[in-house]
């Protein structure tokens, strides 16, 4: 019923009821069960009356234990991959076990199930066609500052994972990148006892999480802007501009509407370009 391979199965990421029957048998079958905290996941095995060998796999697994489980999975074994909450490898590691498996030649197999990620975009209400996952917020320095300048450019939506410690700190500064008018979403404790979802502007929802501090799990969903970036200004628009100008002749400001409504390009940008171009 369940061949040798590697199972990556998705766990709870608060409701134990969450956990499918087909997850709960893929996992008491396996041989071995690798995961981020072997007490996380010892615990949930005890509730759920499961006995199988447990082994810890992080960010900090040596290569030589990595290269062990390909061995075994080679020998005909199945283990499986968890995490402590949600789907594996989402934001935790694990790929680099996939591509080993897969470069062996070994089958690998998915039990899906609880993701935060795509619960937090569902229970949002911001569009969910297009969007861009970012992992956790990077907590300070250069890589802070290149994902805030991302995130005030983003067309579509953002979902990421933040520390309920750090949750004010950070929408006030996702406030100052994306201004008052997109909206945000904090996703908390989501399908557990107290589960929240706010939304609001990045600056009303900074100012409730500083009276209100949060606790527990924070996915926080972010709107995109929604628009396509304006097209720049080219050596093809100030041609068309030039000739405009030249032809009719055309006043440069009634050119630069013309060719901006043909282009997308900023009707102040063509003016100011034809103005500093050579004539």
């Amino acid at each position: 019923m369940f061949p040798a391979g590697l199972y990556l199965v998705a766990t709870p990421i608060g409701n134990v009821g969450d956990l499918s029957p087909r997850a709960q048998e893929t996992l008491a079958a396996c041989d071995r069960v690798l995961c981020e905290d072997t007490r996380h996941t010892g615990r949930l095995f005890t509730r759920l009356g499961i006995d199988r060998p447990l082994a810890r796999f992080d960010d900090h697994t040596a290569p030589a234990a990595l290269a062990g489980w390909v061995a075994e999975l080679c020998d005909g074994r199945r283990l499986a991959l968890v995490s402590d909450a949600g789907s594996p490898l989402i934001s935790d590691p694990g790929f680099e076990l996939v591509r080993a498996a897969r470069a062996a030649g070994v089958a690998v197999h998915a039990v899906p199930g609880p993701s935060a990620l795509l619960l937090a975009l569902t229970l949002s209400g911001l569009p969910t066609d297009r969007f861009t996952f970012t992992g956790f917020v990077p907590r300070k320095g250069a890589p802070r500052r290149d994902w805030l300048a991302e995130l005030a450019k983003a067309r579509a939506t953002w979902v990421c994972f933040e520390s309920p410690h750090r949750l004010a700190a950070t929408l006030d500064d996702t406030g100052a990148a994306i201004g008052p008018a997109r909206l945000v979403t904090v996703c908390r404790e989501l399908t557990k006892l107290h589960e929240e979802v706010r939304s609001g502007t990045a600056a009303q929802l900074a100012d409730h999480y500083r009276r209100h501090p949060a606790k527990g799990e924070v996915t926080l969903v972010i709107a995109g802007t929604g628009r396509p970036p304006a097209p720049t200004v080219g050596d093809a628009e100030i041609t068309l501009l030039k000739a405009l100008v030249a032809g009719e002749p055309l006043a440069p400001r009634h050119a630069a509407k013309l060719v901006g409504a043909a282009t997308g390009c900023a009707v102040n940008a063509l003016y100011e370009s034809l103005s500093m171009a050579d004539p």
